[in-house]
């Protein structure tokens, strides 16, 4: 008798959430949850998972924010969370030194670092600014 067992790091997606401003760029934008783990694989069927860790990455500027492990447990069993400015922690990674280019409208002045191709205030094309 013989037994395959493994050992294999993995990802799950646990959703998405609305957020007003990002506290590393400033922009508009939503963070998408996921989380970490390792598990034991026996004859290719997942057992047991360890080492959970849950992060947030902002979709403005894709800086990766680490969880409190008790609201990603919230968020894995799918339950609603209200976030407060204490509750991500900035990790480091080098999408800090990303900074989506800026875009200005000509006609209303509208400066955004989205990447929208009509200003949504007033609809004209954006055109990108020199220094971003």
């Amino acid at each position: 008798m013989f037994f395959i067992i493994g050992l294999t790091s993995g990802r799950k997606d646990l959703g998405t959430i609305s957020m007003n401003i990002c506290s590393r760029c400033g922009s508009y934008g939503r963070l998408e949850f996921f989380m970490t783990f390792t598990q034991l694989l026996l004859f290719f069927i997942p057992c047991f998972k360890w080492n959970k860790k849950y992060y947030a990455r902002s979709s403005c500027c894709q800086t990766i924010f680490e969880v409190d492990p008790e609201l990603g447990r919230c968020l894995e069993r799918g339950e609603e969370i209200t976030l407060t400015p204490g509750d991500l922690h900035s990790t480091d990674n080098r999408s800090f030194e990303y900074m989506p280019p800026e875009y200005i409208c000509d006609h209303c002045g509208y400066r955004t670092r989205e990447d929208f191709t009509y200003c949504p205030k007033c609809g004209n094309l954006l055109r990108r600014s020199q220094e971003g």
